[in-house]
Parts: structure tokens; C-alpha cells; sequence
């Protein structure tokens, strides 16, 4: 198609002509409807959808110095275990008013600086991490952007502003003590080398006091690299009796690697996952995982955020939200 032949988009003039009304009237119609009739607002909503009219929303950031977007950071738009935090604080926000943009930072301290810095030069009425900010750098410039941020998915006593989210060492620590009361002893870990899954091992060890075989795959976590982690963890443990991953992904993995090899889930080999994925349940056998409520995340991080936004004082900026272990027929011994 030729530019210069292309159709120009529909404009507020526009719209006014075709409802039959005055700009000025078009204008409070769509930004400031109570002062306008009920009749008035109807027929340039009419005119709105006939002309396939889009409001300037950068123009009315300028003038009401709100931009009616939240910026949203996540490691990888892929992983599972996230989307229902995303989806609920989607449907909070849209309820307020606003609209969640999302970024992704694959896992990459670098590329967490650029997204931000991207964010940030947008001036969104709020930021939701998707973990905690690595870099210093970052954390100083967000401090000084007065922009409200919700860190998620992990907890600190030190958070940019504010947190929603629970502990990975004492999910880890919670794990081993469920190992620990199965008296198993030859045990391996099948993590993801991203720094949540680390904390999750490092708690893991501590309640076991000792070193624990392990085996890292990059994030994201997949079923193939499941598969791969058990068979690089029987070389070192050939008894090898339970392994402890840091998602639900990996768990199924190494449960399809385990079958595939002859081994019995959970009499030869037991398996405990981490964030109850909606098919962990389903599987045969089913998986024994760690439930974190994703979608409570993402309601509290947009209340904080709408509250910030409005000027009001928050009590609470640091909400512990818990988890809790399922037991399933993976570890059912």
C-alpha cells in the first residue's frame, strides 16, 4: 500500500461531527462524563465506535500528569508458575482503571537494567517485578523515580518500596524437613540456575546439613531438561531414592525420564515439585509440589499499587503471603 494513500486515523474533530456535537462537548464526553448528559455520552460513544476513534492517551498523561499504565517485569513470559499472578493483577488494575504492560528480562541482570530503564523513561503510574531488582543501579534509580514498585515472588527486608511475596529458603527448608521425614537418604536436586531456585537449594541443604548431589539447568525450566537432570544426577547417586526439583516442569521430566528407564514412581524413586502447576495434579503420578498463591500476589501488588496512586498511606508494605506443601503420588510412600 502506497503511505500517502493510507487511511488517516480517526480524530477527536471526527468524532464530534458525527455525534453532532461541539468539540469541547466530544471532549468532556469521553474525559469527563459527569458533566455531561447521559444522552450526550451515548451518542459520542456511538460516534467513538463508527469512526474507530482512539483516545491520545500520552496527550492526557501530559495533562493529568497520570499515564494510566503499570509496567510489569517478568523473567520469561513462558514460565507457568507466573501467569496467574500476572492475570489477576491484569483484571485488578483494569478494575482501577489501568493497563498492564509487560516486559521480560530472560532471566538477565542486563537486560533487567534496559527493561527498566525503558520503564522507567515512560513515566507508567506504577512498576510490578517479578522477583526483587538485582542490580543497585536499578534500585537507586527507581528509588529516585518516586514511581510506586511492587518487588514479587521472593521477600526482603530491604525492598525498593514495597513487597509481596515469601520466603525461598524457608520453602527450601521446608522441602528438606519433608524429605527428611520420609528417611530418605540418597538425595539429589534438580534446580533451575536462576538466583529464587538457588535460595530454594540453599534452604533445602541447610535442614539437611550436607551437601546434596545437584544438578543446575538453565531457566527456564522444561520437561526435557528434567529428563537430562535425572540422568546426569544417577550417574552421580546410581541409588539414587528422591530428587528435589525447583519447579513443577522439571519434577514431570524426571518422572517421564524415570519411567522411561524402568524405575517405579515413588517406590524406586520419589519426586517432589515446586509451584502446583495446573497439570501437576493430572499427571499419573501425580505430583507432590510446594503451592504458592500466584494469583493473591498479583491482587495485593495492584492494590498497593491503585492505593499508592492515589495518594493514600500504606500500613503494610511488605506482605508475607506464605505457601504450603502438597502432598501427591509422587512422594505418597
Amino acid at each position: 500500500m502506497n503511505p500517502a494513500s493510507s487511511p488517516k486515523p480517526a480524530t477527536l474533530h471526527d468524532v464530534a461531527k458525527a455525534a453532532g456535537v461541539s468539540l469541547i462537548t466530544a471532549s468532556r464526553a469521553l474525559g469527563n462524563p459527569g458533566v455531561v448528559s447521559k444522552a450526550t455520552i451515548e451518542k459520542v460513544q456511538a460516534a467513538v465506535e463508527a469512526t474507530g476513534y482512539i483516545p491520545n492517551r500520552l496527550a492526557g498523561g501530559l495533562k493529568s500528569k497520570r499515564s494510566l499504565m503499570v509496567g510489569g517485569i517478568v523473567p520469561a513470559l513462558s514460565v507457568a508458575q507466573f501467569l496467574p499472578t500476572l492475570q489477576a493483577l491484569t483484571t485488578e488494575l483494569a478494575a482501577a482503571g489501568y493497563q498492564l504492560i509487560l516486559g521480560q528480562t530472560s532471566y538477565d541482570a542486563a537486560q533487567e537494567e534496559s527493561v527498566l530503564d525503558a520503564m522507567i523513561g515512560r513515566q507508567p503510574d506504577g512498576i510490578f517485578m517479578t522477583g526483587l531488582v538485582q542490580s543497585q543501579k536499578a534500585r537507586d534509580r527507581l528509588r529516585r523515580s518516586g514511581i510506586p514498585v511492587v518487588e514479587s515472588w521472593d521477600l526482603s527486608d530491604r525492598p525498593v518500596d514495597m513487597l509481596v511475596g515469601f520466603s525461598h529458603v524457608k520453602v527450601g527448608s521446608a522441602v528438606g524437613g519433608y524429605f527428611l521425614g520420609k528417611g530418605w537418604k540418597r538425595i539429589g536436586i534438580a534446580s533451575g540456575d536462576d538466583h529464587r531456585a538457588r535460595m530454594r537449594r540453599d534452604g533445602f541443604q541447610t535442614t539437611l546439613g550436607r551437601e546434596v548431589p545437584t544438578v543446575f539447568v538453565p531457566a527456564p525450566s522444561s520437561l526435557e531438561l528434567g529428563r537430562r537432570a535425572l540422568g546426569e544426577l544417577l550417574k552421580k547417586e546410581p541409588k539414587l531414592q528422591a530428587v528435589c526439583c525447583s519447579s513443577d516442569q522439571l519434577a514431570h521430566g524426571v518422572i517421564v525420564e524415570a519411567l522411561a528407564r524402568g524405575l517405579r514412581v515413588p517406590r524406586d524413586l520419589a519426586v517432589c515439585g515446586f509451584g502446583n502447576a495446573d497439570f501437576g495434579a493430572h499427571t499419573v503420578p501425580s505430583i507432590s509440589t510446594v503451592h504458592v498463591d500466584g494469583a493473591e500476589i498479583g491482587r495485593l501488588a495492584a492494590r498497593l499499587i491503585v492505593a499508592r496512586c492515589k495518594g493514600e498511606v500504606i500500613d503494610q508494605p511488605v506482605i508475607d503471603v506464605g505457601f504450603r506443601m502438597i502432598e501427591r503420588q509422587s512422594t505418597a510412600t
